[in-house]
């Protein structure tokens, strides 16, 4: 696909050297910046959590999940090197109630006087490289 001197659009087998016109090229490097900034923002909000402080709330992970977040159990998904994002809304879906699972909606809703810290423990389980 090539441009034409009047903006029309036209298909070209001649690939070598061909370059956008300049206003696609100024639109496809600020699309690009505008998408490294965007990332730059969800890695930050990513590792907003402590993963030292994770590694100890995830003791209780470690029965089903694995103790680095590596599961051998076929029911119990890996957690490991897994989007804290991701993470973090799956259990504040458990928290809330709106999905259901026998084990995981009493893991996630602990006793009153016990808070586990759900940034922290995505963080925890981000931080692992598999």
């Amino acid at each position: 696909m090539a441009v034409a001197k009047d903006g029309s659009l036209f298909v070209s087998d001649d690939h070598a050297g061909a370059q956008p016109p300049h206003h696609l090229r100024s639109a496809v490097m600020w699309s690009q910046a505008a998408w490294l900034v965007a990332g730059a923002c969800l890695a930050t909000a990513a590792t907003a959590g402590d993963a030292a402080a994770g590694l100890h709330e995830a003791a209780a992970c470690a029965v089903c999940h694995g103790p680095l977040g590596l599961s051998k159990l076929p029911e119990a998904p890996h957690l490991a090197g897994q989007s804290a994002i991701y993470t973090a809304a799956r259990l504040k879906v458990y928290r809330g109630g709106k999905r259901q699972h026998e084990v995981m909606t009493l893991m996630a809703k602990p006793p009153s006087d016990v808070d586990i810290d759900i940034d922290n423990l995505a963080a925890w389980f981000t931080s692992i490289r598999i």
